[in-house]
């Protein structure tokens, strides 16, 4: 173990053991006071790039680690009193929350206090002998043709020997299980299909494989096929996850150099919006992404810890190490993490590339949007009861902290529904919710929640925005906590559902899941009712009523927001469109070519900003520099629309040959510097209070959206 994990360690007991003296109102008051000021000042100088950023952003996440152990070691033993049974039942289930709540926020630092960032590796300082080869597969159950064809064609492009690269599609939408069961109609289809993909294959060079049954989902379906493959290396990619070109040329390295390495995980880029980024103040260009935190932050923590995990996709994983524990795991819906949970145990390692180098696609509805966290939380908490990686023996200390943050997240829906609901106890009904006096509260739980939104600030301040991780958790909270609840009833009842990709958004309408947010906003708006009683009828206890009335109004605040996310928008373009600013030119033959910018590109055309006089013909050519390939390439186009006031051209492109299909994928998909851009623009840290007036900006329009649209249905 390094010195620095058992500083770690050690500094962790003496913590616990410091925050645990008593102290008088005054002498906390000051601590309290003073370890705001040091946190704030230390995070300033990590934040702002000083020479010693690295000691200030250690000492600033420390300290203030501290005084949130203080906090909830005050809470436990000074304010659990009350002679009401009701009361105290409300006191410990707030209790437990903030339990939750302070572990996993110490948790967080703890993995996030030392991200890795690894060096850039490239085959091509290997010999071809020492290059292993790879099958590349991609497994698909009802993806459309389109959508894999773009996937497979794009990896018949990646950068790497051909000799040693095999690509293979896994068709379980094909089997014979469908292919020749009892609905005729269903089983037509499924033929149809596996004969469509069989096709697409050969044409594409690429290995079609179906199998008997549809047994074990996703890893049953990679696990069959793993059978008839015989590459060192295995590379799976979801049906709408298309690589880069560098994408083997940046990971396989890592698999060269250390023989120990069982995985080498990359992000998973989103070329199109969520529901909630689309939907939200249509906040995908400027807002870091859900995945962006994960990504860009968590897993480099993780990955110091070598905790850093298997993700599904973009990923590489060395097949003799799949043997060992047979295959890809199939005891929970989660098959990627329980797999590195695994080979972690076994004493293997893992490798994190932090470099967008795959991009897909986000759920398009908010319904498939929960259908998804379903199978995310169900699967962890699947791992938790059946794997109990606590008390894996083949697990580091450190590594057992790093799978038990990523595991106990996604019971953040206890800890929200109970947050949102608490301050209506003491509202409505009286009880008591913490055994405290007002002074007791400005001195221990304010500054706990000043220094914890600080921290949070420091270890994600660029890749996530205040107030948006509880907006996320408010939406999924209700749902997501049912769908625990039958894997604590029954762990092995869950089974896996693909996520629906490519729905239908052509028009505007409000999410079948919104009834539940109406009743939340009622209960609320009636909790600031009961405040308004309590306020005339004990005038005595106003402060402790403001402080609950407070809390209430601000959650009250967060859920009108979040109405803004269940109308679901129409979708008038067919491929998200990201800003791009290339230089090209547009050519309708050698003697008429014209310069321009591009404005913003997507798969199927592009906007660019174009001087020109005269009307353009209906067909162009775009002539642009694809660094995917290394060279220029030409893109048949039609023209849109234009307009030489603006010097705005609307382009879509066409793709009625084999070439000018790679020459588009290439261009718009395969150059992952384009990812990278795209992500460090919307990657900016904003402030607290900038998080919340954004927040409040929003609030009662979609209220009263949501009334008219309700009342239009019904007209």
């Amino acid at each position: 173990m390094s010195l620095l994990k058992i500083f770690t360690l050690l500094s962790l007991f003496f913590l616990i053991a410091l925050a645990s003296i008593p102290l008088q109102a005054a002498s906390q008051l000051a601590l309290s006071m003073g370890i705001i000021v040091f946190v704030y000042s230390a995070s300033s100088e990590a934040i702002q790039h000083s020479k010693k950023r690295e000691l200030f952003r250690l000492f600033a996440i420390i300290i203030g680690c501290f005084l949130s152990i203080r906090y909830l070691i005050w809470r436990g033993v000074n304010t659990l009193e009350s002679d009401d049974i009701f009361s105290f039942i409300a006191m410990i289930t707030l209790f437990i929350a903030e339990i939750y709540s302070g572990v996993i926020h110490l948790l967080g630092c703890f993995v996030n206090i030392f991200p890795l960032n690894r060096p850039r590796q490239s085959i091509k300082q290997f010999t071809d002998e020492k290059i292993p080869t790879v099958d590349l597969v991609v497994p698909s159950y009802n993806e459309s043709e389109t959508l894999l064809e773009v996937t497979l064609r794009a990896a018949k492009m990646l950068d790497y020997p051909a000799n040693k690269l095999n690509i293979h599609l896994l068709d379980d939408g094909g089997t014979d299980q469908k292919v020749f069961q009892e609905n005729v109609v269903a089983a037509q289809h499924a033929l149809t299909r596996r004969k469509k993909l069989q096709a697409l294959c050969q044409s594409l060079d690429v290995e079609y494989h179906t199998r008997a049954k549809n047994e074990h989902a996703k890893a049953g379906n990679i696990n069959t096929a793993l059978l008839n493959m015989d590459g060192e290396l295995v590379v799976i990619l979801d049906a709408d996850h298309v690589p880069t070109t560098d994408f083997l040329d940046r990971t396989v390295p890592w698999m060269i150099k250390d023989k120990d390495v069982f995985l080498v995980q990359s992000p998973h880029f989103m070329d199109n919006p969520d529901p909630i980024e689309r939907n939200y103040f249509s906040a995908f260009t400027r807002m870091p992404s859900e995945n962006d935190m994960f990504y860009n932050t968590i897993q480099k923590g993780l990955d110091f810890w070598s905790s850093s995990f298997f993700c599904g996709s973009a990923a590489v994983l060395r097949r003799r190490h799949l043997d060992m524990v047979g295959g890809i795991a199939g005891d929970s819906i989660t098959e990627d993490a329980e797999t590195a949970l695994a080979l972690h145990a076994l004493g293997y390692k893992s490798v994190y590339v932090d470099k967008p180098m795959i991009s897909g696609l986000a759920t398009e509805s908010f319904s498939s949007f929960i259908q998804q966290r379903e199978r995310w939380a169900q699967g962890m908490a699947q791992i938790l009861i059946l794997k109990k990686p606590f008390l894996n023996s083949g697990l580091h200390w450190y590594q057992k902290c790093g799978y038990m943050s990523s595991i106990l997240f996604w019971f953040f829906p206890f800890a929200r529904l109970v947050f949102l609901l608490s301050p209506l106890g003491y509202l409505l009904f009286g009880l008591e919710l913490i055994h405290a006096t007002f002074t007791e509260i400005l001195i221990y739980t304010v500054p706990h929640i000043i220094v914890s939104f600080r921290l949070s600030h420091v270890l994600f301040g660029k890749n996530r925005w205040p107030l948006v991780s509880e907006l996320y958790e408010i939406l999924q909270c209700t749902f997501l906590f049912r769908a625990l609840l039958t894997v604590i009833k029954s762990a092995n009842d869950p089974s896996f559902l693909v996520t629906p990709k490519g729905e239908d958004q052509s028009k505007n309408y409000i999410s079948s899941l919104a009834n539940s947010f109406y009743w939340l906003l009622v209960m609320l708006f009636i909790g600031n009712l009961g405040a308004l009683y309590h306020f005339y009828s004990t005038p005595e206890s106003w402060e402790l009523t403001f402080v609950v009335f407070a809390w209430n109004t601000f959650n009250f605040i967060l859920c009108v927001s979040l109405l803004d996310v269940l109308i679901e928008k129409k979708q008038v373009r067919k491929a998200s469109r990201l800003p791009a600013y290339d230089y090209v030119k547009i050519a309708a033959s050698e003697h008429q070519i014209w310069q321009g910018n591009l404005r913003n590109l997507s798969r199927t055309g592009a906007n660019l900003s174009l001087t020109f006089e005269h009307t353009l013909p209906k067909e162009v050519r775009l002539i642009a520099y694809a660094s995917a390939l290394n060279k220029h390439v030409e893109i048949a186009c039609q023209v849109m629309h234009q307009n030489s006031d603006t010097k705005e051209v609307r382009l879509q492109f066409l793709t009625r040959t084999d070439q000018e299909k790679n020459n588009v994928i290439a261009y718009t998909l395969c150059d992952s510097e384009r990812w990278d851009s795209f992500q460090k623009r919307r990657t900016r840290p904003i402030s607290y209070f900038y998080g919340l007036k954004h927040v409040v900006s929003v609030s009662m329009k979609p209220l009263f959206l949501h009334i008219y649209m309700k009342l239009k249905q019904r007209s």
